[in-house]
């Protein structure tokens, strides 16, 4: 089975569709010998992809790792999704200006179990390995830790745009923080890793895998990267996607814990440009099948792209009923109050409260500040009626709220 799931695509088909989107690709030489072997042979490739649990909730933006996994899963590959519970515990310095605290272990974990829930929305648990790094780092010990780091110069990990900036500013490098990198690259000498994924953020401690991997007389690994998802309100500016990351902070997200009608509408208020990139970077469509897309009308692909990623993360059969729904509320501009969320709101011992707040209370909008805005632009409606006011507020009472084109609510204030 194994054997006919690899030959369903000759290796070509397969680095085209798998190298999809990819930032960083070390090397696409060795990546078409590694498809080639194991398309004769029968031999799946082992594909790596490390998660550090340091937080419990995944937006599309994360997915981006995941969907990429997808694709090799589709191919017949071995895809191990490995927690690191034991680099956890040190936190990954990518990035980082300054030293990042350490987890506890009843942090990593209650945030791995999260993160592992979450993941089979987009992965095939049938075809999945779930791998914990605690496994052979916790047997490594004293001296096994002592020759991993004698396997690697100093000055190559000083190398590291964020060591190599603290250090010439004279800011703390802590010693743990520079074993971060030997360990994650001792995962793929453990996983014996043909390929390992990550985010362009990554690309040095998946370099210190594959030099590692050669110090153990062992195959390296290929190394392939992607970017770093754009959010919702990202724009095509002089031919490139343009905007801020994907972040809750910036409610710029789609969550892949939320319903299916807030997933669906936030990818149809996407420019058109930004829906394309979304299909290189997230759609599991084959390139033949979004080319079709491309040849038709706009406004039928977003509602392709809507319709698979709420499949994806709600169920089969829940993208076409949020295609319905939202053609119901928006297009048609009519609103099934009776299937709106109801949000309670305390007055607690108030005459009345500041609509700004009672938006942010019913998570209609991030902030206060946001919410005003929101509100001095013509983009809230209580009770059919537009809110311009940003000290507006509102008494006890019954209320239908509507923020932007996406969000409606049932109020009672009391």
């Amino acid at each position: 089975m194994q054997t006919d799931a690899l030959r369903q695509a000759t290796p070509d088909e397969q680095f085209q569709e798998i190298t999809r989107g990819t930032v960083d690709l070390h090397v696409a030489d060795e990546l078409k010998r590694k498809l080639g072997r194991s398309y004769d042979k029968g031999v799946p490739l082992v594909i790596k992809a490390g998660f550090d649990p340091s937080r419990p909730d995944l937006h599309l933006g994360h997915t981006l790792l995941l969907s990429r996994m997808r694709r090799f899963q589709e191919f017949g590959h071995d895809v191990v999704f490995l927690i690191g519970d034991f680099t956890g515990l040190i936190g990954d310095p990518t990035g980082k200006s300054v030293t990042r605290p350490a987890l506890s272990r009843e942090e990593v974990k209650a945030n791995a179990d999260t993160y592992k829930a979450q993941v089979f929305k987009v992965l095939d648990p049938a075809r999945t390995r779930v791998r914990f790094n605690s496994e052979w780092l916790d047997a490594l010990g004293t001296e096994g830790l002592i020759r991993l780091a004698a396997k690697y110069p100093l000055a190559r990990m000083l190398e590291r745009d964020d060591f190599k900036t603290r250090f010439r500013e004279g800011r703390t490098i802590a010693m743990h923080e520079i074993l971060y990198p030997l360990l994650q690259g001792y995962d793929s000498v453990a996983l014996k890793a043909d390929v390992e994924l990550g985010a362009t953020d990554q690309l040095f401690n998946l370099l210190v895998g594959r030099q590692l991997m050669k110090e153990y007389g062992l195959e390296p690994q290929v190394i392939m990267t992607g970017p770093i998802l754009e959010g919702l309100d990202a724009k095509q500016v002089d031919g490139r996607i343009t905007g801020d990351k994907m972040s809750k902070s910036l409610d710029n997200y789609v969550g892949v814990n939320e319903s299916p009608d807030q997933i669906f509408g936030k990818l149809m208020s996407i420019t058109d440009d930004l829906m394309w990139r979304y299909y290189d970077l997230l759609s599991a469509r084959p390139l033949d099948q979004i080319a079709e897309l491309r040849r038709g009308h706009f406004k039928d692909a977003k509602v392709a792209l809507a319709r698979e990623m709420v499949d994806r993360f709600c169920g089969a059969g829940a993208g076409a009923k949020a295609a319905a729904d939202f053609e119901q509320r928006f297009a048609k501009k009519e609103l099934n109050v009776a299937e709106l969320p109801l949000h309670d709101v305390g007055l607690n011992g108030a005459a009345s409260l500041l609509l700004s707040r009672v938006l942010v209370d019913a998570a209609l909008a991030p902030s206060h500040s946001e919410a005003r805005r929101l509100m001095t632009q013509g983009g809230v409606r209580l009770n059919g009626e537009k809110v311009t006011d940003p000290k507006g507020e509102v008494g006890a009472g019954e209320y239908v709220v509507q923020v932007g084109k996406l969000k409606a609510a049932r109020l009672k204030v009391r």
